[in-house]
């Protein structure tokens, strides 16, 4: 076995002499450790067993741990890639599993290396540089045991396809063979990676996902195939508001129900427990429970949406952004140009609804199978509930049928909710915890409603010369371990992409006041973007038409200074045909947004049919660094489209007397497969360090769309979903 690992704290181009390594022989062959640079040159290496970046079996099975969660974005497979490219391995040999249980080795650099996690899209970004260096480091002392016991130089021997090779005497082996040989070698300090020109992997636009097959023929486990000896299955039944508690339960006939283990009280409400999902769920619906809601969110949607407009006319509570003297150019101002934006809660309705599995142990170690999207988080609060040490939590880390952020919460809530249920009946049985589409649907963590009150001012030459932008919103991150992302009042998930316009104006006014609301609110996929750059790119069209200018020329006028934006915008119009004739009834919408470090450029070519915005067309431009897996970058821009257009033309949560009113499906609609429009997508070649693509492909495209319906309709919409804010 070979296995590897390292943290730091300085990026995706963090040197490779910044690892201090060491090894240790297993019992099946080598493990190569890397230890921060932070550390003593003499502290030991972490014990931990789950220690390791890859690992190389007699068997010449190679196992990537992957410090990364995977959702379906394909981190797995971007892994996967960069081990395969170093190790010249054979993909036929490769797969790839979740790693946990300590964060200096699989800390996520892009955060600082402290906390393990997958989000922002940087998965790849914190991967780059770490498990290209396990790789390279494996390949040379497995190429030197072998060499050793051939008697031949080192350079002599090679690895093709997954086996070491010496041409001259014709000597072929697996690696496995020489894994616990290499173990007794002196860890190499300086192993070079293969240049650009030598990758026959990253980049390689023919290379489909590894697990491609395995999912289409059902063989991927998630966590509701997990099965273990005398497992009971849990259901919950949550308060209708966000804050009531259980005041009573009678759960009498309930537990008349054949297959009923036991009812329930937990922090979260009540757990059904019984041998299966469906006795569980029969049950369920015979207890009477009694709420107290004194203390709970009783405001509709409505309500909190009519607040946040009236704060929008006070001035902000906090800046994120001064630039210049606001106030005085928009009074000096040929022209203002004034708009209000309005967003709904939304939910992140994966297709597969939350779940974990949850079993003590006789030695007193908790398991615990899910989506582990926050790992760390999961297991200290795990082992808080169960009164163990966070050492005594081994977590296994499942694939998930979707995420988009809902599995990243800051109090770990699946996860604690399936330890509380597995604790209420004392153990006595492992638990499968699994909600229904309605517990998903109305447990809260959804992206915040926000309003956007907007001004901005054109001098007499049409020169955009004053910005303003006023934010009312719930903040993600207050009263949670993140908090520290607020930072003089202002929470960064609010303003992110509002901030930081790249946009050249002298005079730039962004302010944020944040609102108290009980509902509970999470990053969403693309967070802040989703909101920000809608009324961005929504205004600076309308400010581009109040200013007589082509929109695609205004925007490259403001971003002289910012050539990436500007790069993405060029190739979008010029693949899209941008100013060339559309076939009658059909018009162009355009936006260009960073997010997550990465550039996103979208042409939408766009109709109207029954009175809706039909998409017929969508071409996307992407730089996101160099491009690891390109189909892999055009499916998540793909997804990202049909994510962001069903968000923005029928998605919407409301809440009445402070209960959810939407429940599956058929109230909460996400794109169908009907509005999926063609989409094109081009990746910018770069030599850039790699950044993200999971959620930057989301926010152009809301904003591309409106200003299509704007240029066919002459109606800016400023109140999402389409379905209420388009009046036509």
């Amino acid at each position: 076995m070979i296995a590897a690992q390292t943290v730091s704290s300085d990026g995706p181009d963090i040197g490779r002499r910044g690892f201090l390594l060491g090894t240790a022989a297993t019992a099946a062959g080598l493990a190569i450790g890397f230890r921060p640079l932070a550390a003593a040159a003499n502290a030991t290496p972490a014990q931990d067993p789950f220690a390791a970046y890859l690992t190389i079996d007699e068997d010449d099975t190679v196992t990537v741990l992957s410090s990364q969660f995977d959702m379906g974005q394909g981190s797995y497979h971007g892994l996967a890639t960069l081990v395969v490219e170093e190790l010249d391995l054979d993909w036929a040999q490769v797969t790839v599993v979740g790693a946990s249980g300590n964060p200096a080795l699989y800390g996520n650099l892009m955060w600082g290396g402290a906390i393990q996690g997958s989000g922002g899209s940087t998965s790849m970004a914190t991967s780059w540089n770490r498990y290209r260096t396990a790789a390279a480091t494996a390949r040379r002392m497995l190429t030197e045991a072998a060499a050793e016991a051939w008697g031949v130089s080192a350079d002599s021997v090679t690895i093709e396809a997954g086996q070491l090779r010496h041409a001259a005497s014709g000597r072929t082996s697996g690696l496995g063979a020489f894994a616990r040989a290499a173990a007794s070698r002196p860890v190499p300090a300086d192993v070079p990676l293969k240049p650009a020109t030598a990758w026959t992997q990253i980049g390689n636009a023919d290379l489909k996902r590894y697990d491609v097959v395995p999912k289409t023929r059902g063989e991927q486990d998630f966590t509701i195939d997990v099965t273990l000896p005398d497992m009971v299955t849990a259901t919950m039944i949550h308060p209708p508001k966000f804050g009531a508690t259980v005041a009573a339960f009678d759960a009498t006939d309930a537990k008349a129900v054949s297959g009923v283990v036991d009812v329930v009280s937990v922090p979260s409400g009540i757990a059904v427990v019984a041998t299966d999902m469906w006795s569980a769920i029969k049950a369920r619906d015979l207890v009477s429970v009694t709420w107290d809601e004194s203390t709970a969110e009783s405001r509709g949607s409505e309500e909190i949406l009519a607040e946040y407009r009236d704060l929008a006319t006070m001035p902000p509570v906090a800046s994120a952004r001064n630039d210049g003297d606001t106030a005085a150019a928009l009074a000096s101002a040929a022209t203002v140009v004034e708009s209000q934006f309005e967003f709904p809660y939304l939910a992140h309705a994966a297709l597969e609804p939350l779940n974990a599995v949850v079993r003590m142990n006789a030695d007193g170690t908790l398991e615990i199978w899910s989506g582990h999207q926050l790992p760390d988080v999961n297991q200290n609060v795990a082992a808080a509930i169960a009164e163990v040490e966070p050492a005594k939590v081994k977590l296994h880390t499942l694939k998930t049928g979707g995420g988009f952020g809902r599995r990243a919460t800051p109090s770990g809530d699946i996860a604690a909710e399936a330890v509380h249920v597995a604790k209420a009946i004392g153990w006595r049985h492992p638990v499968r915890l699994q909600w229904t589409r309605e517990n998903d649907m109305r447990g809260g963590y959804y992206r915040p409603a926000y309003v956007h009150r907007m001004r901005a001012g054109l001098d007499a030459e049409g020169n955009l010369i004053a910005w303003e932008n006023h934010i009312v919103g719930q903040s993600i991150v207050a009263g949670t371990p993140f908090a520290g992302l607020i930072q003089d009042g202002v929470d960064k998930t609010s303003v992110e992409g509002a901030s930081n316009i790249p946009y050249a104006i002298p005079n730039i006014s962004v302010g944020l006041t944040t609102a108290e609301v009980k509902i509970p609110v999470l990053w969403w996929r693309s967070v802040g973007h989703t909101h920000t750059a809608y009324t961005t790119e929504v205004f600076i069209d309308q400010i581009a038409e109040a200013a007589g200018a082509d929109p695609v020329a205004f925007r490259l006028k403001l971003l002289a200074n910012h050539p990436r934006h500007a790069g993405v915008l060029r190739l979008a119009a010029e693949k899209a045909g941008w100013g060339k004739p559309l076939p009658e009834g059909r018009k162009f919408g355009v936006a260009v947004h960073e997010s997550f470090a990465s550039y996103v450029a979208q042409v939408t070519e766009m109709s109207m049919e029954d009175g809706e915005p039909k998409v017929h067309r969508v071409v996307a431009a992407v730089d996101c660094g160099i491009a690891i897996n390109p189909d892999t970058i055009k499916a998540q821009v793909e997804g990202g489209i049909a994510w962001g257009l069903g968000s923005i033309l029928q998605e919407e949560l409301t809440l009445t007397d402070g209960e959810v009113d939407q429940g599956n499906y058929d109230t909460y609609t996400p794109l169908r497969i009907d509005q999926m429009p063609k989409v094109e997508v081009h990746i910018v070649e770069s030599t850039e360090s790699p950044t993200g693509i999971g959620e930057p492909g989301v926010p152009p495209i809301a904003p591309a769309v409106a200003n299509g319906v704007a240029a066919l309709t002459g109606q800016r919409v400023t109140r999402l979903p389409f379905a209420k804010g388009l009046n036509v």
